[in-house]
C-alpha cells in the first residue's frame, strides 16, 4: 500500500531547528519552498515552534519525522545535545493532532539523504569518480560530518533496500600518526584526559587544534571562535590559522579512512555537516585523499574508495524526506 501523506519534517539541533514538509509521491520530496529556520533559545519547546511553523506557512500536514542531534530512547524520547527541549513522540504527535511522529537519529537522517542527491548537491574530492547509490546489489557507504559535534553512520544498500546504521563513531579515541599529531594529542590529553576523534573533527575542534599549535609554536593564542579561524585562514590574515584549517583537512582524511575500514565502506564516504562547504578549498587542496589513503598495506584499495562533499544545504531535511518516501511504500533506489 503506498500513502503519500503530507509529513512534516523537523532538523533538530543544538541551536537552530529546521522546518520542512515532504510530498513522498514526488521524485524530488522535498517541497524546497516549505523550509523554515528556527532558533531553539527563542522558542519554550518543539510543538510550541511546530505550532508556530505551521500557522507561518499554512501547510497541512498529517504525520511527521522528527530527526535529532542525540539517543533516540525506545523510538520514543531523545534528549537533544546543547538543547533544552525534551521531545517525546507520543505527546508531540498528541498536541500536533499528527497520525504518528517518526523521532529518528539525525545521523539516521543524514545518511538517508545521500539517496536523494543529484548534480550540483555534491562536489568530489580527489579524482576517483562518483558512485551511484543503488547500482550494485550491495554497497557499504560511510557518512562523516563535522558541525558542532562529529556524526558518523553508514548506509547499507542490500538487494535494493536502504538501511541505515547509527553509530556514535565520533566518540573513537583519537589516533596520531605523525609527530605533529602526536604533540596535538599531548596537548589535548593534559588538557581534557581521553582524546576523542570529535576534540579536533567539529567546530570547536577547530579552536582546540589552533590552540595547540600556539603552544607547540611557543604562540600565545587569540581568543578565536570556529568562524574566525575559518576566516583568518581563507584571507591568509594568519599563519597559524592557515596551519590549523590544513591540519585539519589532514586529520579529518585519517579519521575519514579509519572509518572505511571500520565499516567495510569502500563505495565511498559522504562528507556532511556545516563545516564542509567552508572547508571545501582545503579538503581539495589534497592534504585529505593524501592522509585517507595513507593506510599502509590498504593504501591500494583505498585509492579506489571516493570521496564526496556534501554541499546541500539541508541534508538533515533531506534525508527525513527520504525517511518519508521509505514510510509511504516507494523506493529511493533506481529501478535495474
Amino acid at each position: 500500500m503506498h500513502v503519500s501523506a503530507p509529513t512534516l519534517l523537523v532538523d533538530l539541533g543544538g541551536t537552530n531547528v529546521r522546518f520542512g514538509v515532504a510530498d513522498p509521491s514526488r521524485d524530488k520530496p522535498l517541497l524546497t519552498d516549505s523550509i523554515r529556520r528556527y532558533r531553539v533559545a527563542e522558542h519554550d519547546s518543539l510543538v510550541a515552534t511546530a505550532k508556530h511553523y505551521l500557522a507561518d506557512t499554512g501547510l497541512k500536514v498529517s504525520r511527521a519525522i522528527v530527526a535529532a542531534a542525540g539517543r533516540i530512547v525506545d523510538g520514543e524520547t531523545v534528549k537533544v545535545t546543547n538543547n533544552p527541549w525534551a521531545i517525546s513522540a507520543q505527546q508531540t504527535a498528541g498536541a500536533l493532532g499528527l497520525e504518528y511522529v517518526h523521532l529518528v537519529n539525525d545521523f539516521a537522517a543524514q545518511s538517508m539523504a545521500v539517496t536523494l542527491l543529484q548534480g550540483d548537491d555534491l562536489v568530489d574530492v580527489g579524482a576517483v569518480p562518483r558512485p551511484v547509490v543503488g547500482a550494485e546489489n550491495e554497497q557499504t557507504f560511510a557518512v562523516v560530518g563535522p558541525g558542532t559535534g562529529l556524526g558518523v553512520g553508514g548506509l547499507l544498500v542490500r538487494g535494493g533496500h536502504c538501511s541505515v546504521l547509527q553509530t556514535e563513531g565520533g566518540h573513537a579515541g583519537f589516533a596520531a600518526h605523525t609527530p605533529e599529531d602526536i604533540a596535538i594529542l599531548d596537548y589535548l590529553n593534559h588538557k581534557y584526559g581521553r582524546v576523542s576523534n570529535e576534540r579536533l573533527i567539529c567546530g570547536q575542534g577547530l579552536v582546540n587544534l589552533y590552540d595547540a599549535i600556539c603552544h607547540m609554536v611557543g604562540a600565545q593564542p587569540d581568543a578565536l571562535k570556529p568562524e574566525d579561524i575559518t576566516a583568518r585562514a581563507k584571507d591568509g590574515s594568519c599563519s597559524l590559522c592557515t596551519r590549523t584549517v590544513e591540519t585539519f583537512a589532514g586529520i579529518f582524511g585519517s579519521v575519514a579512512g579509519d572509518l572505511v575500514l571500520t565499516l567495510g565502506a569502500w563505495n565511498g564516504v559522504y562528507l556532511t555537516g556545516g563545516l564542509i562547504p567552508i572547508l571545501l578549498p582545503w579538503l581539495e587542496r589534497g592534504r585529505f585523499r593524501e592522509r585517507f589513503e595513507a593506510k599502509g598495506r590498504f593504501r591500494d584499495i583505498m585509492e579506489k574508495v571516493p570521496t564526496q562533499a556534501i554541499m546541500n544545504p539541508e541534508p538533515g531535511l533531506l534525508g527525513a524526506a527520504a525517511l518519508a518516501v521509505l514510510e509511504s511504500g516507494r523506493s529511493l533506489l533506481p529501478r535495474h
